[in-house]
């Protein structure tokens, strides 16, 4: 009885390392295949898409890679600004903003967020939106991936290419198409810092009808990029990688 007992024991560790082993790889494989090919569709695309069919609202979706050569470099500045000002030097996490958002949420009701760049690509791409510590956890693994496997610029250009900036519109030449009538590359820095302005939450607020809050956040974003040397932060890190 003990005998069969520890062979049944057995196999399923054996099973489980298989099945963990397998998954690992398969992670490993997505990511370095996304290193070079455009991706065509990402995991929160096909979260609403399967949320849609049970709404009565019409679903449309809109995507449409281009390479960041072919983005103004003002958005890439934007979102920079906007989202995570570390970019460049962290390595998937900051930690400092990480800190402040904990002593912030401590103390006020409307929660701050500290999701870098990197981890918000890597649950855009790979994951699904929700707060389950399984998520969470699923996306700091697949953070650390891309910041292993991709340069800083692979990682903006794919952000840029998935990113939601609106209801059924993701990516840079989506948005700027369905917002401002126009390319991604003809983006101006005021454009690009009303995109990024309605990042936090691109299902309510709309880049072509701001409201005054987004007219706000589109102003701060703007000094931001300033400060940080807009445009040029983006060619600098173009040249660098």
């Amino acid at each position: 009885m003990a005998k069969t007992k520890r062979g049944w024991m057995r196999r399923l560790l054996v099973g489980l390392g298989w099945a963990v082993g397998l998954f690992l790889a398969f992670n490993l494989v997505l990511v370095l295949v996304f290193r070079f090919v455009p991706v065509p569709v990402s995991g929160l695309m096909v979260q609403r898409r399967i949320e849609s069919w049970s709404s009565d609202k019409p679903y449309v979706s809109h995507h449409r890679w281009v390479p960041l050569e072919e983005i103004s470099p003002s958005l890439g500045a934007a979102v920079i600004a906007a989202e995570d000002q570390n970019f460049t030097d962290h390595f998937g996490f900051d930690w400092q903003a990480i800190e402040k958002a904990v002593q912030h949420n401590e103390h006020s009701r409307r929660k701050r967020g500290a999701s870098t760049v990197s981890q918000q690509t890597a649950k855009n791409l790979f994951l699904w939106s929700s707060r389950s510590w399984t998520r969470k956890g699923l996306e700091a693994w697949f953070t650390l991936l891309i910041e292993a496997g991709w340069s800083k610029k692979r990682i903006l250009e794919v952000y840029l290419n998935i990113v939601e900036f609106g209801d059924g519109v993701y990516g840079a030449e989506a948005a700027a198409r369905t917002f401002f009538g126009k390319s991604a590359r003809r983006l101006t820095a005021s454009e690009a810092a009303l995109l990024a302005a309605v990042l936090p939450n691109p299902r309510k607020f709309r880049a072509n009808a701001p409201s005054e809050y987004i007219r706000g956040r589109q102003s701060w974003i703007l000094n931001q990029m300033r400060h940080l040397g807009g445009e040029q932060v983006v060619k600098d890190l173009e040249a660098k990688l």
